[in-house]
């Protein structure tokens, strides 16, 4: 089965709906495809549909994980709060339980973040 196929008929939102895009300004996705899909070669779990803030891209980087920064040579932009970014769940998990986690848009949140992140923690998170 080819990724696109795969993609359109396995990927599933959080609310059981087909899965939207998250960002394509900035290319966002660990298949940048604009959309939080996930396979075996994902093994962050790229799957949280995130608004970034400022609290949580200093809490990102203080972590280690820099996504402020602009970085060309992956062709990155660097994200700003208000940017959308397909987060892993785990990261996302790590900021709630720290108090700095972003919005999420549940219409673009793959399921398989459920496997790490509990959907009211999602819903109570939820984009409006």
């Amino acid at each position: 089965m080819d990724g696109e196929n795969f993609h359109e008929n396995y990927q599933r939102n959080v609310l059981g709906g087909r899965l939207q895009s998250c960002s394509t300004s900035p290319v966002t996705g660990f298949f940048r495809d604009g959309c939080c899909h996930t396979g075996p070669q994902d093994v962050g779990s790229h799957t949280v549909c995130a608004v970034m803030t400022d609290a949580f891209l200093a809490f990102s980087l203080a972590a280690g994980n820099d996504l402020s920064t602009p970085r060309p040579e992956f062709d990155f932009p660097g994200l700003k709060a208000g940017d959308r970014w397909c987060l892993c769940a785990a990261r996302w998990e790590e900021a709630r339980r720290s108090g700095a986690a972003p919005h999420v848009v549940l219409e673009a949140t793959n399921k398989a973040a459920l496997a790490i992140v509990q959907l009211d923690h999602l819903k109570a998170y939820a984009a409006s």
